[in-house]
């Protein structure tokens, strides 16, 4: 082992066959319609950054983040869901930002560095859907801040 990485472990391989493996995997069903549904509700738009990235491919790199999570039986609508970036996804998932019932972002500073704060747009506040029949509910809402929140 030299530089502590395994032997072969960086060295080129023209030919290599990946091992394929079957899984049976048991998890709660999610509706595949959800996702699309969330980002064309927020026009594939972050409703915490304000950015919308295309892909070379013209496909949107937001993702639709569940407010009240599936594991939490949080249903597939779109009330239940907002359109976030990679990044945000992950730290809202965790509990590092969250949403006030007024759609202030908040963020669990205790956890996060100082320049988290450089993620949020200028408002400080989510961007919704225009509809409100569409913009996050406020149990759900209720629900992260109860449940998943870590800040104050």
């Amino acid at each position: 082992m030299e530089d502590g990485l395994p032997a072969g472990f960086d060295e080129a391989q023209e030919e290599f066959e990946r091992p394929v493996v079957e899984q049976l995997v048991t998890r709660k069903f999610r509706d595949a319609a959800f996702a699309g549904a969330v980002k064309l509700a927020y026009g594939d738009r972050c409703a915490i950054t304000g950015n919308r990235f295309i892909n070379g491919g013209g496909r949107a790199e937001v993702q639709a983040a569940h407010i009240r999570p599936v594991a939490a039986n949080g249903p597939d609508s779109v009330r239940n869901g907002m359109a976030l970036s990679g990044t945000v996804h992950w730290l809202f998932d965790r509990g590092l930002v969250s949403v006030a019932d007024d759609h202030t972002i908040l963020i669990a500073h205790r956890f996060l560095p100082e320049g988290t704060r450089g993620l949020v747009n200028g408002t400080g506040r989510l961007l919704p859907p225009e509809r409100p029949e569409l913009q996050p509910h406020p149990t759900f809402l209720r629900h992260h801040r109860e449940h998943v929140f870590k800040g104050e």
